[in-house]
Parts: structure tokens; sequence; C-alpha cells
């Protein structure tokens, strides 16, 4: 009987396809850019093996790429045709639903199959990895945390790929508000493994989410050679870098990476990239900051790209792209080809996650950002603010999603919805009380209400919220950044 490292049966496997597959699955565990070669090889050696076709059809979705997606399905489908899966094992049987299900567009329903594989087998970490991108990808940070909480008691402390599972749970927790423990569970995983990029990742995120940009530098700088290069989460990284950079006031070494690492003439064109891009750049654009010539080769680089209907967080993306290109009319056709579609899905009847994230979430977010571009603040405010708790909804994490959040607060501020303004910094500080950018928020709100409301706001404040800025900063250690940047 052939097994994996974990000591789960292989069904219609040979050893040399097991290998494949312990490859493939630690691949992914730490992001490894060659990790696909080895599902490849792993089908090659085991056509008729369901997990390593399982695993193939993974690798088409987990990259958001809807020509991905559609290539893994047709070979899918082809596999899958004739196939008595009643005589499959529990394993292999449930693996295959699941990837069904995702390729068929409920990400819901793979993410059910993947918790239940989990509870029968423990240490399956395909389930987990796999089960964690599909929390993720649905925001669901309650699941993202406790799918690999509950399993964590199944591997041994000394097990190597415990550390990536520890990273997932780090990050779990960070998106589900406990700050402090993802940090001392991300920081566990990182001294057990420290080219553990998910964790790094969780680390980065909990700094974010506190405001804690100087901090959060030091992390990254600390461990370039771990994570400035070389897996599939380094782009990303990179932007986790810039928007400290932001925070500390820092505009050139952001700009810098954008142009060196996030998106320039040869980048890949993937949407992982893209989305980054994007979301830095918009970023800049609240902050009133010309960058012009960026958008347009971002733009360009979206419209090439011609994606049908997919995952609505991408979409939006997209949108930002070229709102901020000052390409409306581009940005109202695409916005008008989703709202086609999405009236043509609703007559199909199958349950379809993507066109739930659309119809909630998606275009509302899109026209929006629309209507920033157009200065129509009160517009945004209309779209943006019956939504703004459920967001999550439509996937990313918090950090991602905050450009939509400060997309809200800036039009509240500009079309002098102050009392909503006063709301939402109030939410911020009090989640984040260290962020350069809440101080100026609150600034520029005491400003704007006059000295009737800084009196107000300082009365309501317990950290000096309403004090100038510029002063809250100078208190705040710059930091030199290694040479070893982009």
């Amino acid at each position: 009987m052939v097994t994996d490292r974990y000591g789960n049966r292989l069904y219609e496997c040979t050893a040399e396809g097991a290998g494949h597959l312990d490859r493939a699955v630690e691949g992914l565990l730490f992001f490894r850019p060659e990790f696909p070669n080895a599902v490849a090889a792993a089908v090659a050696a085991c056509p008729t093996s369901p997990l390593a076709q399982s695993f193939a059809a993974y690798l088409g979705v987990l990259g958001t790429e809807s020509r991905d997606a559609t290539e893994a399905g047709r070979r899918f489908a082809d596999f899958s045709a004739g196939l008595d899966r009643s005589s499959l094992p529990p394993r292999e049987r449930m693996h295959l639903a699941a990837a069904e299900a995702w390729l068929g567009g409920d990400l819901g329903r793979a993410g059910q199959v993947l918790e239940e594989l989990v509870v029968e087998c423990p240490r399956d970490p395909l389930a987990l990895a796999v089960g964690h991108q599909l929390d993720f990808f649905t925001g669901d940070a309650t699941r993202l945390r406790d799918r690999i909480g509950g399993a964590l008691p199944a591997w041994d402390a000394d097990d190597p790929h415990r550390g990536p599972l520890m990273g997932m749970y780090a990050f779990g927790l960070e998106e589900s508000g406990h700050y402090g423990r993802a940090q001392e569970v991300g920081r566990a995983a990182v001294e057990q493994n420290a080219r553990d990029i998910w964790a790094i990742h969780a680390v980065v995120h909990v700094h974010e989410m506190q405001g804690r940009f100087a901090e959060g530098i030091d992390f990254l700088d600390a461990r370039l050679d771990d994570w400035a290069s070389g897996s599939l989460l380094t782009v990303h990284s990179w932007w986790h870098y810039a928007l400290y950079a932001l925070e500390a006031g820092d505009t050139a070494t952001a700009l810098r990476i954008h142009d060196a690492v996030l998106h320039h003439e040869d980048s890949t064109g993937f949407v992982m990239e893209l989305l980054d891009a994007a979301s830095l750049l918009w970023r800049f654009l609240l902050d009133g900051s010309d960058q012009d010539a960026r958008w347009q080769a971002l733009a360009d680089a979206w419209a090439a790209r011609e994606d049908p209907p997919f995952y609505a967080f991408n979409d939006v993306h997209a949108v930002m792209a070229f709102a901020g290109a000052g390409r409306l009319d581009t940005a109202d056709e695409f916005v008008a080809d989703r709202r086609r579609w999405l009236r043509a899905a609703r007559q199909g009847g199958r349950p379809h996650t993507n066109r739930v994230m659309t119809g909630e979430i998606g275009l509302p977010v899109c026209e929006a950002l629309v209507a920033y571009a157009r200065e129509d603040y009160p517009a945004v405010v209309e779209l943006l603010w019956p939504i703004r708790r459920r967001l999550h909804t439509f996937g990313g994490s918090h950090a991602q999603r905050d450009a939509i959040q400060r997309t809200l607060l800036e039009a509240a501020l500009r079309a002098r919805r102050d009392d909503l303004a006063r709301l939402l910094l109030g939410e911020r500080t009090g989640l984040s009380p260290h962020s350069p950018y809440n101080w100026l928020g609150q600034a520029r709100l005491a400003d704007a209400l006059g000295e009737a409301g800084r009196a107000a706001l300082a009365r309501d404040s317990a950290t000096e919220l309403a004090a100038p800025a510029a002063e809250r900063l100078s208190r705040n250690p710059r930091h030199t950044y290694l040479e070893r940047r982009p």
C-alpha cells in the first residue's frame, strides 16, 4: 500500500507519484514557485490518481485566473467522465467533490467538504491548505482561524510541516482580531522555519492592523533573505512593505517598490500582482497624489486581460485601475458587463459564489470607485455606507479591503458628512491608535469642524486623537531601510 509522508493511503498511486505529491504539498505549504511542476509530475506518473487530479484542479483555481480555471475544469471533466466515485476511498471521494464544487463556482460547498474531510483526516495538509485559501477567498475569518486550529493537536510538535500550519493559524487569528495570539503563533512558526513566508505574512498583517509600521519595517528588514525573493508571495510581501513606507510618510520608497516589484514592463500580468499595484496606487489617489503614468500602464495591463466574470474581488481592482487612470467610459462598460452577466447568471439557478459576491458587494464597490473618480462624494457614501460591515464577504484581508474603507472615509470628509466621518475615524482609531493615517484624518476633521469641533474631539479621545498630526508623527522613530530594497 502506497502512502504519503503523513501516513495517508494513496489510491491508484505509485511510489513515484507519492513522491511527487509529497513535494507538491510541501511546495504549496511554503509557496514555492516550482510546486506546480510537482503536481504535473504526479498527474503524469499516476493519471488515474484521484488525489493527483484533485490537486491539479485546485491548482487551476487557487490563482483566481479565469483561464486557468477553465482549462482545469476541462481536464477534470475528462478525468471524471465515467468514474465510479462510490468505489473510491472517502478521502479521495471528498477531494474530488471539493474540487468539483470549486470549479463549478460553489466556493462555500468546496470549503465545507474539505472541513468535513479534516474531521476524518486532520493530518491532510492538502485539505487544510486549500480550505484555508477558500476561507480567505470568501472572507470567512472564523473558519480561516478554526479550520487550522482544530487540526493542530493532531500534529506533533516536531513535525516539520506543523510550522506552516501554525503560520496559517496565525493569519486566521489576525483576521479574526486576536492580534496578540496571532503574533505569538506567527513568530513561533518563523522560528521553526525562517522561510515560512505565510507565517511572516501573518506577523506583517498584525503590525499593519495595529498601525505599528515601525515595528513592521524592522521585522521585514531583519529577514530580507527569507521573504524578498523566490516565493509566490514575494510581490505581495513587498506590497506590505510599501504600505509600511506610506504610513511612515516615505512615499519615495513606496513608489520605488511599485516600479521595481509590483508593476513594471517585465511584470507577469498575473492578477494577484495587478491587485497589489492597483491597491497601492489607489492609496496615492486618495491622498491626492498624481500618478497618472503609473495608472495608465496599469490600466493597460488590466485591459489586456479581458477577464470574464470570475471573482468579484478581482473586478473591483480592475475598476480601480480604470478609474485611477481616468478611463471612466471603460470602467462604466466594465460595470455594465458585470450587470449583464449577473442578470443572465440569475436565470441558471445553480449555487454560484461569485454571483452573490458580485451582486451584493462587487458592483456597489465598483460603482463607488467610479463615483469617487468623478468627485461625486455623496454617491460614494451612499454606495459604501450600507455595505461597509459586509465587505469581508467578497474575500481578501482586512489590509486589502482597507483601500475601500479609506475611500468611504475620504468621501465622507469631502462630502462634509462630518457625523459619518467622526464615527468612522472613531472606529479606526479605536482599533489602531498608532496609525498616522488615522491621526491625519482626525486632524482634517477637526479643522473642518472648527474650534468647537476640535474641543469635542479632544473630549471624546483618550489617546490624543485630535492632536496635530505633525506632532504625533514627530514622536515616532523613522527607520533607515536596508540598502537591499528593490
